[in-house]
């Protein structure tokens, strides 16, 4: 049977900040882009950080390097804390939707929900679930399809056809009890990249980001999106 497809989000900060709206988060925390990586640049981003987006492209070089950090975790298991919520990505281009998720996910302690709100309900079905179990029933959620699917079309760039190739992924950085976690629906399991804290986390995520940048020095088409608290 076919992967469902859906249409890519663009890392267009205000659209996310309106798809996880729609979907019952209020707005008392924004997503907004990280302009570049000097420490002046990143003084300008409003504080506190929960959670890190990065966009880059899927390279030989990329799929590469995933495959020989896949086959050491195989080797060198990390201690992976069961509190970290991960789901794999069963759906075609739905990385940005994933990487929203994972990153409301661990993150409802700072976080506020309206009552009905669909993606707080869909994380609390999900909760006790597998990776593999979260992407099944994301699967079947109309709901964050539909604002998937609406907000893909609100971007300022023509939404590409279903069936366009995007090499293009969306990934989250999280701090789940003083560690910096990676978390990729394609990969096997969430990565730790060590401690971290939230005055650091920021700095902390970027540095990670930087590693992904210098593995591909000749691409330029990389973005990082942070999700702050509204001042």
């Amino acid at each position: 049977m076919d992967c469902p497809c859906w249409l890519p989000l663009e890392s267009n900060p205000e659209v996310m900040t309106k798809f996880v709206t729609c979907l019952g988060m209020k707005p008392t925390w924004q997503f907004g882009d990280v302009y570049g990586l000097d420490p002046e640049l990143l003084g300008m981003v409003p504080r506190p950080v929960c959670a890190v987006l990065l966009l880059f492209p899927v390279t030989e070089k990329y799929e590469a390097f995933k495959q020989q950090e896949e086959d050491k975790l195989k080797k060198q298991q990390q201690e992976v804390s069961p509190d970290v919520y991960f789901i794999k990505q069963t759906i075609g281009n739905a990385c940005g939707t994933i990487g929203l998720i994972h990153a409301v996910a661990n993150n409802q302690a700072h976080l506020e929900f309206e009552a009905d709100s669909p993606l707080k309900k869909f994380l609390e079905q999900t909760s006790k679930m597998s990776p593999d179990e979260r992407a099944v029933f994301l699967e079947k959620d109309e709901s964050i399809r539909v604002t998937h699917e609406s907000s893909a079309q609100e971007g300022q760039t023509e939404a590409p056809s279903l069936d366009e190739k995007v090499n293009l992924h969306f990934i989250a950085f999280v701090n789940n009890g003083g560690h910096l976690y990676e978390l990729d629906g394609r990969k096997l399991q969430p990565i730790v990249h060590g401690k971290t804290s939230e005055e650091t986390f920021l700095e902390d995520a970027v540095e990670v980001c930087k590693n992904f940048m210098d593995r591909d020095p000749q691409e330029v088409r990389f973005t990082i999106i942070a999700l702050s608290k509204d001042s």
